[in-house]
Parts: C-alpha cells; sequence; structure tokens
C-alpha cells in the first residue's frame, strides 16, 4: 500500500538506477583511463555521488564491476530479443543487434580488457551469460537457416567482434560511434554469404563458450 499512495519505494528504485547509469559510465571512464587500480573515489566524484551512497549501494569495487558486467550482458540480451521481434529479415536483425550495440553500449569502450579475469563467476553471472548465449543463438541460428551468415560464424564470435569493434578512442562520443559503424560496415562485408564475391575461409576455429568464460572469469581458486 505504501508503494500505491506515497511512491516512495518506487521513487527511491528510480534514483538507484540512476545512480546506476551514472556509475557504470564514470567507473568505465576511470577504469579505462587508470586501470583496475584505480580509487573507488575517483569513480564516485565522476559520477556526482557520494562515497556514503556508493558503497550503500556497491561495498566493493568488485561488486561495482560485477553488476557492470551484468547490467551489460543484459543489455545486450534485450538487444537481441528486441532485434528479433522487430526485424522478420533474419539477416536485418542481426544488423540492427550489431548498430545497437555499438551505439548504446556506455561511454569508456568495452569491460573486458579492464575487468575480464578479475572476477569470481557467480550464480548470477553464470545464469546472465546463460541468457545471452541463448539470446545470440536465436540471431545467429537464423541467419545460418535463412543462408545469409557465413556458416563458420559462430554467437561465440559475437563478443570478441563487439569488443573488437568498440575500441576506445580519444574522440568525442558521437565520432566514436560514427567509426565503429563504420568499421562494422567492413566486418558485416565478410560476414554475409550473399554478394558478388564469397567470403574467404576465416583463420582458425571459432571460439568456444567455455573460452569465453575463461576470459570474463577469475580461475576457480
Amino acid at each position: 500500500m505504501g508503494d500505491t499512495y506515497t511512491g516512495r519505494p518506487r521513487g527511491r528504485q528510480r534514483e538507484a538506477d540512476r545512480n546506476d547509469v551514472r556509475l557504470f559510465q564514470a567507473a568505465r571512464e576511470v577504469f579505462a583511463e587508470r586501470g583496475w587500480d584505480a580509487p573507488v573515489s575517483e569513480i564516485a566524484r565522476r559520477a556526482g555521488i557520494g562515497m556514503g551512497s556508493l558503497y550503500r549501494r556497491y561495498p566493493s569495487k568488485e561488486l561495482l564491476a560485477q553488476r557492470m558486467r551484468i547490467a551489460g550482458m543484459e543489455q545486450l540480451v534485450a538487444q537481441a530479443r528486441t532485434a528479433l521481434a522487430e526485424e522478420p529479415d533474419p539477416w536485418a536483425a542481426l544488423v540492427r543487434f550489431f548498430r545497437d550495440a555499438l551505439t548504446d553500449q556506455g561511454t569508456g569502450g568495452p569491460l573486458l580488457p579492464l575487468v575480464g579475469g578479475r572476477l569470481p563467476a557467480t550464480d548470477e553471472v553464470q545464469a546472465a551469460a546463460e541468457r545471452l548465449r541463448a539470446a545470440l543463438d536465436d540471431l545467429v541460428d537464423g541467419a545460418h537457416r535463412a543462408g545469409v551468415l557465413r556458416a563458420d560464424f559462430t554467437s561465440a564470435d559475437i563478443p570478441l567482434l563487439l569488443e573488437h569493434l568498440a575500441p576506445r578512442i580519444p574522440v568525442t562520443g558521437e565520432r566514436a560511434a560514427s567509426l565503429h559503424l563504420r568499421y562494422l560496415d567492413l566486418a558485416l562485408v565478410g560476414l554475409r554469404t550473399t554478394g558478388p564475391c564469397r567470403p574467404t575461409d576465416l583463420h582458425g576455429p571459432a571460439p568456444q563458450w567455455e573460452e569465453l568464460r575463461d576470459l570474463w572469469n577469475a580461475p576457480d581458486s
């Protein structure tokens, strides 16, 4: 009832969500500039959030980074599912997903080079990874069935391709997004099977999802 008549819990949740957006953006920037050893105080300062507020929500840098990577996977799942639902053509769905992922991932570049291998694979992380794998499987399987995507490209290629397509570039956000999309266009030419020239064979085998887990997560102790 308090939720219905006062709106306070919902208001607090909205504020927490807004704080998370600022925190994640600031953390990406700070980690990219100063590495994993960057102080949490600098993240809070850049986000415009007090240290008390930050520590109440994320008592450690590790918990903040864990939530960042889970949120990143959840965003990719949403983008993949939206593309599948709104684009009946399998190739258009795949292209839309890539474009959405590259233009709406926050600033500071990919997370894998910043926090990959430092954090354990918690149950929540593993569940998010499985949801991401299922969504990307659906994208790739649809394009394969339609005969528009080269057969040796797998869903596990997508996370690493996104990392390569979105390096941190010392230019404005709009210009960086433009450059990322430029190189996406070049990559898509090599992924599509139809056209005047067939793509050449890819170098080496496709990555395995187990390899991605090893890249992301700290070794089991």
